[in-house]
Parts: C-alpha cells; structure tokens; sequence
C-alpha cells in the first residue's frame, strides 16, 4: 500500500518514512502544500497523512482542495494544536481522522490501516476530455464506447493529465506523480510515454489531446 506523508519537518517526515516503511508501506514525502496537493490529486495513494501547518497552502487548503476535485483518498491530519474546534474544521472540510502532536507511532500505523480497511468514503469520479474517459475505480479507459487498453504505468501517467486537464504540467511534476518522488532517470522517460498515449487513445480514432508545450510540457485538453 502507498501513503503520501505532507510534513514540513525534515526530522518529523523522516520518522514517520521510516516507520510506515517497516510497517510494510511504500511511502512518498513532500515538505510544503502546494507539492503535497499536486501528489495527492494523482490518486495513486491509499491514504494521505497531512500536517496543518505547512508552507504554501495549509493542511485545511490541500484537503478541502481534494474534496472538491472528488478525490475520496483517506487523510489522517496531524497538528500541535489540540482545541476542538481545530478539529472540527479538518473534519468538516473532509479529513477522515486527526492526531495531535506528540503522538504514538503505534497509534498512528494503526488508524491509518483502519481507515484503509474502511474504504474511501466515495467512488472516485469517472475523468472526461471530449470523448475520453477513465474510471480509476474501474481501471478502464474508453474513447466513446470503444475500450482501450493500458498497462498500468500508461493509465497512471494518462489519470495524471485528466486530473490536471487544461493545465500545463512539467516533465518533472509527472515524475513526481506518477513514478516516485526521489526518481532520479532521465527525465525523457515522460516523452517515451507521452508517445505510447498518442498511440493508444489518439491516433487510432483520428483525435489530438494530449499537447505539447514547448519548453514547458504537456496539456492534456478535450477532443472529440
């Protein structure tokens, strides 16, 4: 299973890395809101341990961010302060569970698997562009009604762009996405991808949608 840990804290984020490594989770770190935001929307993680206290947007910006996107992945938010009402706003804006710092490693691997074992609370939404679809609970890609097949690395990084759909993204944020955090390949890698998608979604049915912006990367827009 693949958590993302969002902590601003070298020492912190290195703690809980190693200590979700050893309880068997394949973990990715990021130090800031804006960085944490852009993993999470991938969709690629089973839950998400989000601190309040970040640089760029706070804990409560990225998770109320998710939930408007329609992104259901579990998040476990940590914080140093203890008022209720703190509380309140991480549960209304739509985190799952809250721990306070200091806390028990123990306690936290253990709710983070409870809330695992309880699912997402939602079927994530089927993503659209023009006549192209993909349902991440389904792990299916349509163009209209005709089904296409990806393996699994092309339906990541294919999720990724429908997610961030009319937006430029960089070779090195689908990295980060899609692949791991400290992947250190070349980063042509993203255009031998790139590559395949045209050749599987586009080409056959006579479509463009997946753009090239020189210089900056790739947008993925509708096309019918």
């Amino acid at each position: 299973m693949r958590v993302l840990v969002v902590e601003d804290d070298r020492n912190g984020a290195e703690t809980l890395r190693r200590a979700l490594l050893a309880d068997g989770w394949v973990v990715d770190v990021c130090r800031d809101g804006d960085t944490g935001l852009i993993q999470a929307s991938s969709g690629t993680y089973h839950a998400i341990i989000l601190d309040i206290m970040l640089p760029g947007l706070n804990g409560y910006e990225v998770v109320r961010s998710l939930r408007t996107d329609g992104i259901a992945t579990p998040v476990l938010m940590l914080s140093a302060k203890d008022g209720e009402y703190d509380q309140v706003d991480a549960f209304d804006l739509g985190a799952d569970d809250y721990l306070t710092k200091p806390f028990s490693l123990t306690v936290l691997a253990a709710r983070l698997r409870a809330l695992v074992r309880r699912g997402t609370p939602a079927r994530p939404p089927t993503l659209t562009a023009g006549t192209l679809t993909l349902d991440p609970a389904g792990h299916t890609v349509h163009r209209g009604d005709t089904e296409i097949s990806l393996t699994p690395r092309e339906f990541a990084v294919l999720e990724f762009l429908m997610r961030h759909k009319g937006i430029v993204v960089t070779k090195t944020e689908i990295l980060r996405g899609v692949w791991d955090l400290n992947f250190t390949g070349d980063d042509n890698l993203v255009e031998v991808y790139i590559g395949y998608l045209r050749r599987r979604i586009d080409r056959p049915f006579g479509c463009s949608s997946i753009d090239t912006i020189r210089g900056l990367g790739y947008r993925l827009v509708d096309s019918t």
